[in-house]
């Protein structure tokens, strides 16, 4: 008798919701003239496309790259890399970097956990995570990006003494996030007096932020350094 078990498939939970977001004629474009230009490979080897002295700067999910433009405009002298899933908000990012002549970004166009892990230890000195997929819903909690094993994942490529920062405009998340960092021994809260950060100096207010405010949401913001023992 043939078997028909078939060997069960561990599919990782995804952290974001692939919307089909309008693509302009422009965005479309940007897409196909610029991305080899900018983009990195999803795999690995990594290869750095700046000297290898540059401090480096990851921003999870940028958007449509508001932020992620203005700090490489503002750091000319760090490597500055974004991920996001979404065509749309990368072509609008690769808009940004052809308008202002930026050539310290590059982009993965794509899911960021492989990527992370098909790369080398301890790149990064600043991470940040601005308005992630919230999943509100307490039955969808699990699919939130920021959690231990994503935290334990993120370590890896931190320089001692890098920065997270992190903004949400949901409160429980706010609150898990905190929860998260708080109970590990490698992360100190730069808040002060705390739990929750002013908004640090770079952050500027986005699209994602101003929907948030529309809808009455309060703005979390967390700042811990990373010190592994």
């Amino acid at each position: 008798m043939e078997d028909t078990l078939k060997p069960s498939i561990h599919r990782p939970i995804r952290s974001f919701v692939l919307r089909q977001g309008r693509l302009t004629q422009a965005q479309k474009r940007a897409l196909e003239v610029h991305s080899p230009v900018f983009e990195l490979p999803p795999s690995g080897p990594w290869q750095s496309p700046w000297p290898e002295d540059r401090p480096l700067f990851l921003e999870i999910g940028f958007g449509n790259g508001e932020h992620l433009a203005a700090f490489a405009a503002a750091h000319p002298d760090w490597g500055c890399i974004g991920a996001e899933v979404h065509a749309p908000g990368v072509g609008a990012l690769l808009l940004r970097l052809q308008a202002q002549a930026l050539d310290n970004v590059r982009v993965v166009h794509g899911d960021v956990t492989p990527w992370l892990q098909t790369l080398p230890g301890k790149l990064f000195s600043l991470v940040v995570i601005q308005f992630p997929d919230p999943w509100p819903k307490k039955k969808h909690r699990k699919r939130r990006l920021f959690q231990e094993s994503f935290l334990t994942q993120l370590e890896r490529v931190l320089v001692p003494g890098a920065e997270l920062q992190l903004a949400t405009d949901w409160e429980d998340y706010a609150w898990q996030m905190l929860e998260v960092l708080q109970k590990n021994p490698h992360w100190v809260n730069l808040a002060t007096p705390g739990p929750f950060a002013a908004k640090p100096p770079n952050r500027i207010p986005t699209r994602f932020e101003r929907r948030g405010q529309a809808l009455g949401h309060g703005v979390y913001d967390l700042r811990f350094a990373y010190t592994p023992q």
